[in-house]
């Protein structure tokens, strides 16, 4: 399996400065990242660790759990995945670390009931590669099947 790189080019203090993040592996953009807009309400153009984080996430749960629906017999149809990553004060070692993520997904998918599919959603919070890497954050999951 091949190593993915991105690049990020800083300038300046925390509070004052600035940077870009290249996503140099798949050559698709180059993103802004501020501190002051990442502890903001509205990220104002910017991206953050945390917005790239729930993007990486996202797309790798889609991944393993469209995988485990198939082994469970079913057709995954579609999925809607999203992942909200939370940052907040890290008051046991000073800084700031990421108190939570929740994924949720809604799902049209033939040939599993209900309870399949939970199952499957569940494994597949546990196993996607993604979720391993981040086994210090609390992630929950909302999954439901649509119709």
């Amino acid at each position: 399996m091949p190593t993915r790189t991105a690049r990020t080019a800083w300038n300046g203090t925390l509070e004052e400065g600035s940077g870009q993040v290249e996503l140099t592996s798949s050559q698709v953009g180059t993103y802004d990242v501020s501190f002051p807009k990442r502890a903001a309400d509205d990220a104002g153009g910017t991206t953050s660790p945390e917005e790239l984080i729930a993007a990486a996430h996202s797309a790798c749960y889609a991944m393993q759990f469209s995988a485990l629906i198939a082994q469970a017999g079913g057709t995954p149809e579609s999925l809607e995945v999203s992942a909200d990553v939370s940052l907040g004060p890290d008051s046991a070692n000073g800084g700031f670390k990421l108190t939570g993520i929740k994924l949720t997904v809604r799902g049209e998918v033939s040939g599993l009931d209900e309870a399949g599919f939970k199952q499957a959603a569940e494994d597949a919070k546990a196993g996607c590669p993604v979720s391993k890497a981040l086994t210090g954050v609390d992630i929950t999951l909302d999954a439901a099947l649509v119709s």
